[in-house]
């Protein structure tokens, strides 16, 4: 994985010189101003194309140039079709008339194959997560949960839960945050959840119940999302965590949950809950693949700076790498 270095998708140069040089010296035929502005706003289409393929995750963002590259190559057969070039260059009109035929169906040949290549070579994988297909929970990220984790260092667990909190922020994940008896004993919620879920305006669901799918509540506000893959991260593993995962398997969701996001009183505990989970059919990623899989392409400009910026303040040595990156090589 690449440094992400760069902000913003790579801008196009000025189109008119490109396209006479093109049109002068490679298909020797004049561009009127008629033919500049169906090049100009074939151009603005590509673009958009490209922009709409990135923004609804499709990940065909070449799909727009290809359609780009589909109008000039018709645009400059049929340009050199009416202005004679090709019958100066064949023996006669007969001969003209075949070339352009097969021309033609070379290129459509080559457009459709590399269509088909482009779609489903390049579709990503149903089982990836995007910012459009999950719901988040975060359970329990609580004072009195953390004291007696020993699984990972408190250190790591606060960074990592604040990766997560950030990526659902930054990707405007509908996200559901939990605790268990807050006032009573487990205390206050992590302050790197509440820098991006302030709790006054966030709208916390306290509950008495473990496994917070038994919590009418709680299962009303997963549920009414209307997503059927969740994403789970929280204390402890091998309680708080195993509960839900297992108890949404059973109704037909899809489970992912962030184990280095989670913590438990041990090792052990924190493993074998992990190991039910996955044998139960739940998906396990980490807190930094999560926010890289919600970013996936570094052109996608609208969320580069927050992600890097995130990943700069949580993210140990990698974010150290970005930043070390980002100020020594100018570009």
């Amino acid at each position: 994985m690449a440094l992400p270095l760069y902000s913003g998708r790579v801008s196009t140069p000025t189109m008119r010189p490109v396209i006479k040089i093109i049109s002068k010296k490679i298909f020797r035929v004049k561009l009127h101003g008629s033919d500049m502005l169906l090049m100009l706003l074939t151009g603005a289409a590509s673009g958009f194309f490209f922009y709409w393929h990135q923004s609804v995750d499709l990940d065909n963002g070449p799909m727009g140039y290809m359609f780009l590259c589909a109008v000039l190559f018709f645009w400059s057969l049929r340009k050199a079709e009416t202005s004679g070039y090709l019958h100066q260059h064949t023996i006669n009109k007969f001969e003209t008339q075949k070339t352009i035929k097969t021309m033609k169906k070379l290129i459509i040949t080559s457009i459709l194959a590399a269509t088909t290549l482009c779609v489903f070579a390049q579709k990503p994988s149903p089982a990836l997560l995007n910012p459009t297909n999950h719901t988040l929970i975060m359970v329990d990220y609580q004072s009195q949960m953390a004291f007696a984790t020993g699984n990972i260092t408190i250190e790591s667990l606060r960074s990592n839960a604040a990766l997560v909190a950030g990526a659902s922020k930054i990707f405007n994940i509908p996200t559901v945050v939990t605790t268990v008896a807050a006032k009573s004993f487990s205390g206050p919620v992590f302050p790197e959840i509440t820098e991006f879920f302030p709790q006054a305006t966030s709208g916390f669901l306290d509950r008495t119940t473990m496994n917070s799918w038994e919590d009418a509540n709680v299962y009303k506000a997963v549920t009414g999302k209307g997503k059927k893959t969740i994403v789970l991260g929280g204390l402890w593993t091998s309680v708080c965590i195993v509960g839900p995962a297992l108890s949404a398997i059973n109704e037909g969701y899809n489970v992912y949950f962030i184990t280095d996001a989670c913590g438990d009183v041990s090792k052990e505990a924190h493993e074998q809950a992990v190991t039910r989970m996955v044998q139960a059919g739940a998906h396990p990623i980490t807190a930094m693949q999560y926010l890289l899989e919600l970013q996936r392409d570094w052109a996608r400009s609208e969320t580069y700076k927050s992600t890097t910026d995130l990943v700069k303040k949580y993210g140990g040595a990698y974010g150290i790498g970005i930043q070390y990156g980002q100020e020594m090589i100018k570009h």
